[in-house]
């Protein structure tokens, strides 16, 4: 497996590093690891595609549209 050297890691980015591989239970360089495959690896988001989904789960909801004017209403009589 390919080996990387980092240098001059500003210390702030570092104790982060280390605090977050701590709370994942992983080493600092496997936690280096995890960050570079969740950043090169993700993929752009399609907006379109994903207001569609939500259009689709709408019509299965059968509830109300919140508006200002339904959220306000609920806070008045006690509802939220």
């Amino acid at each position: 497996m390919p080996t990387i050297t980092i240098e001059n890691i500003p210390e702030k980015l570092y104790r982060k590093l280390e605090e977050n591989a701590a709370k994942n239970r992983r080493s600092v360089s496997d936690e280096i690891v995890f960050c570079l495959e969740k950043v090169l690896e993700s993929r752009p988001i399609k907006a379109r595609r994903i207001l569609k989904e939500i259009d689709f789960l709408r019509k299965d909801i059968q509830a109300p549209n919140l508006t200002e004017a339904l959220l306000k209403k609920a806070k008045e009589t006690g509802r939220l």
